[in-house]
């Protein structure tokens, strides 16, 4: 068969030198070390500045650089594993949670999510928000819808909001028996409010995992868990937490 079209076009020359950096990175520096500047790596690369910002972009794409204003152009720490469909489930809340409660208060939830718990759609529910951190920077963001069926005895907790009164939401569902978590994921754009909490661009790609938590039959709580598409990624069965570093450091975890 003859040579298409495709196979004859060369490799850019930006995606050449990713290699190089991405090679680099896994021998030279450390997480959080910060890079020399664009002049001086141009130079020794032998490349053009512009074609070391192409570069730097992908690899920023890919999570494995990250690019702040007043700091420059770090080395990322890695992906945050994110498990999804295993069979282990416990209560938002648990002794091994890796989210920090920062907030709640009591609204009315969107109408997509009050169709999902079955409440009315102008029935105030206590919505939780949480935060999850890695080395230092915020990777994700989540808001736990909870109805007050499933926390009846949350009227003798005196804090109105705040971060006591999330503490205390999470505490009362730890008294539900769980029967099982469902989770579904899909691609999006962070939204202000998700970007601004997350130290990102409006825009910037996020991984959204939507989590039913359910209990005697119905939906006890529901979350929606915004991640960092270039700082996280998903895991998947019981054993899926494994990584893969390709470089003169590969190794399997």
């Amino acid at each position: 068969m003859g040579t298409t079209q495709l196979e004859s076009v060369p490799e850019p020359k930006y995606w050449h030198l990713r290699t190089v950096l991405s090679e680099a990175l896994d021998s030279e520096f450390e997480v959080g070390e910060i890079l020399p500047n664009e002049r001086d790596l141009a130079a020794r690369f032998g490349v053009a500045r512009a074609t070391l910002r192409q570069a730097l972009e992908q690899l920023e794409l890919e999570g494995r650089l990250q690019r702040r204003r007043g700091v420059g152009t770090t080395v990322a720490p890695p992906r945050v594993g994110v498990a999804v469909g295993t069979r282990e489930h416990a209560w938002p809340g648990a002794a091994d949670d890796a989210w920090q409660p920062a907030d709640c208060h009591l609204a009315a939830p969107p109408a997509a999510v009050a169709d999902a718990l079955g409440t009315d759609r102008d029935a105030p529910v206590h919505t939780v928000r949480r935060s999850r951190v890695s080395h230092g920077q915020p990777v994700a963001a989540e808001l736990l819808y909870v109805p007050p069926s499933s926390v009846p005895d949350l009227t003798a907790i005196d804090a109105p909001s705040g971060p006591a009164r999330a503490r205390a939401v999470l505490r009362e569902l730890q008294r539900g028996d769980l029967e099982r978590q469902e989770s579904a994921v899909e691609l999006g754009s962070a939204g202000a409010d998700d970007a601004k909490e997350l130290d990102r661009l409006p825009g910037a790609p996020v991984l959204v995992v939507t989590t039913r938590y359910l209990a005697e039959g119905r939906t006890a709580a529901l979350s929606v868990a915004t991640y960092r598409a270039d700082t996280c990624r998903l895991t998947f069965g019981d054993s899926g937490d494994v990584e893969i570093h390709h470089g003169p450091q590969s190794r399997a975890s």
